[in-house]
């Protein structure tokens, strides 16, 4: 007989293993954008922008014919290795504070990473298009072995396909874990070799850049349960 981990109805994967995890998103989701507002006000004594801080930083590693660019919306800032440029969003590319200086320096230094031949951004980059797929089969392959689990082995085939291709979502964010680490580290170091913002105003950097990592820590975390709970919905099934 087949295992469903249901009890009158109700899923206990869910509530056990989903919704924590959506509240640490959640939570993580409200602390880095309440502690960029607060550092936001704070104001680098240095008057250095955000898209200066970010020059600086790849001046301090010897790297160059990086663009720096603005882009529209809310910390939408990212670097794009295809055409080597920075984008900062309007709340970090002008601005003077503390909390845009470190979003700055931060994706200066992924520029950085791919300029030094980081390996942890390589296997990112090399494993997206294998990721991107997977994330894209994973459900409809699931689907499919359900609606013919009357063919019996052949039915639970997909499904574990479907569960395998699903499992890349997580090896991504956990190689994007050390690339995001490394990235805030290396962004710190120049802050502080650099002289981009006072003893006292380094905090503002260091603690929105500890916010932004919880953000992929919280999506690991997300990965990692759904597989979790995709296995236990369908793993005992070949048994029974």
């Amino acid at each position: 007989m087949p295992y469903y981990p249901y009890y009158y109805g109700f899923d206990w994967t869910y509530l056990v293993i989903i919704i924590p995890c959506m509240i640490l998103t959640l939570w993580a989701s409200a602390r880095v954008n309440s502690t960029f507002k607060r550092y936001s006000k704070q104001l680098s004594s240095r008057r250095i922008t955000g898209a200066d801080a970010a020059q600086r930083v790849l001046m301090h590693n010897g790297v160059y014919g990086v663009r720096i660019e603005r882009v529209s919306g809310n910390l939408t800032d990212h670097y794009d290795p295809k055409t080597n440029v920075i984008r900062l969003s309007d709340s970090v590319y002008s601005s003077t504070s503390t909390a845009a200086i470190g979003v700055a320096c931060h994706e200066a230094g992924h520029a950085v990473q791919y300029a030094e031949g980081y390996s942890p951004i390589k296997i990112r980059a090399a494993i997206i298009p294998i990721t991107n797929l997977g994330s894209k089969l994973a459900m409809p392959l699931i689907l499919i072995g359900i609606l013919l689990s009357f063919l019996g082995n052949f039915s639970y085939t997909l499904v574990y396909i479907g569960i395998a291709c699903f499992a890349l979502s997580l090896v991504f964010q956990l190689v994007t874990l050390p690339v995001e680490f490394n990235a805030s580290r290396r962004a710190m170091e120049a802050i502080d070799q650099a002289e981009i913002l006072t003893h006292e105003e380094r905090k503002g950097a260091r603690k929105t850049l500890s916010a932004a990592a919880m953000t992929y820590v919280a999506a690991a975390a997300v990965a990692f349960a759904q597989l979790l709970r995709l296995i236990l919905l369908f793993g005992r099934r070949r048994n029974d």
